[in-house]
């Protein structure tokens, strides 16, 4: 059976915890991805006491669902790769204290975002002072047994599994992996997404399902909110591609639909759309 999961930002942010961990096994998934991104609000969560910890573990296994990864996304606002020193010194200290929150709540994968910078200007010295950091990184990941896997992005800068390898083979460490989201990868117009997956099949730890618009000479793209089926994504075929290649870890339908009255019914239409691709591609669900 295919492990199934569900992104934290698809739910309503305005509930308990035990009523998010109620509501995703309800929904029938196994898993929920946990978020921090830029806002202060969900950096706080780095800070966790000590009775949140446990209060959040006993929600956990009464659900009877877990925490299988954490998505990073606050290095947008604060990324390795920034020429303030201030940032990168509080994008490293984000860093280790999300490994440390990995940890206590058993969550096995971070999931990065492959930002040299967002907000400022890339350089040469962006990615390198990127590379630096995210080696350090890396080491203090591998003391918790803890994987760092790097998003396919939404940003040139790592939009491809090809950039990935590039960085990997910097890091060739098993703590950096590779967490490629479908819709990212197929909405760059260079990339051959099928070959793509083939070239990191030994470094894949989780997929993300997603749909996106391209970019194209003429448009950006889109890559959020892009309704299942309307989009760029060959879903069908890059499963299969997966499936060859031997993958059996998790996927994680990333929504972000919570503050939409209908939420449940956007994430069931997702599920409609999604599964039958997933049993086709030999996935069973």
């Amino acid at each position: 059976m295919a492990v199934i999961g569900i992104y934290e930002k698809a739910l309503p942010q305005d509930i308990s915890w035990a009523e998010r961990f109620a509501l995703v096994n309800k929904l029938g998934f196994d898993f929920m991805e946990l978020s921090i991104d830029e806002s202060d609000e969900r950096l706080a969560r780095l800070d966790w006491s000590e009775k949140e910890i446990k209060m959040i573990q006993s929600k956990l296994f009464a659900s009877e669902i877990w925490l299988h990864s954490l998505c990073l996304s606050a290095h947008r606002r604060f990324p390795f790769g920034s020429d303030d020193e201030k940032k990168r010194n509080k994008a490293k200290n984000i860093m280790k204290k999300a490994i440390r929150l990995a940890h206590r709540l058993n969550i096995k994968i971070i999931q990065l975002a492959g930002y040299d910078v967002y907000y400022e200007q890339k350089s040469v010295l962006s990615r390198e002072r990127f590379i630096e950091c995210l080696t350090e990184s890396v080491q203090e990941a591998s003391r918790y047994g803890i994987i760092l896997a790097i998003e396919i992005m939404d940003d040139p800068f790592i939009n491809s599994v090809t950039k990935f390898m590039a960085i990997k083979n910097q890091i060739p460490s098993p703590f950096l992996q590779l967490y490629p989201d479908l819709g990212n990868l197929s909405a760059w117009s260079e990339n051959d997404p099928a070959m793509e997956l083939e070239k990191g099949k030994e470094h894949l730890v989780a997929i993300h399902l997603k749909d996106t618009y391209p970019v194209t000479t003429e448009s950006t793209g889109k890559f959020r909110n892009v309704p299942f089926g309307k989009g760029c994504v060959d879903f069908l075929g890059l499963l299969k591609v997966l499936k060859r290649s031997g993958y059996e870890g998790a996927f994680l339908i990333e929504m972000w639909s919570g503050e939409n009255a209908g939420y449940e019914n956007e994430i069931q239409e997702a599920k409609d759309y999604l599964y039958p691709k997933l049993n086709e591609a030999g996935y069973h669900v």
